[in-house]
């Protein structure tokens, strides 16, 4: 499912014409831009019963470059990641 599709069934969950989805479909943006922000200054988004959006730092470690074998050293990164919440898993699961 896309961004549009998505913002398709929000529209419909609500029960709106076609102009709402160009509304739903703005929300979401907004919604994703503020996790974004968020996550830029290494906050935690959580979304009760659906998840939580986290940053996770990798240290720093040394590695082999697979081309020459010439050992190289990785530097620590950040990278965004999301944590599913109790409910989001029981529905996939199907309970």
């Amino acid at each position: 499912m896309n961004q549009k599709e998505l913002s398709g069934k929000i529209a419909e969950k609500m029960k709106c014409d076609k102009v709402k989805k160009v509304l739903a479909e703005k929300m979401i943006e907004a919604m994703l831009s503020a996790i974004t922000d968020a996550l830029v200054k290494g906050q935690k988004v959580r979304l009760v019963g659906f998840g939580n959006f986290v940053v996770r730092t990798r240290a720093a470690r040394s590695g082999r470059n697979p081309q020459t074998g010439e050992k190289i050293s990785i530097e620590q990164s950040k990278s965004p990641a999301f944590v599913p919440g109790i409910n989001l898993k029981k529905s996939v699961k199907g309970k």
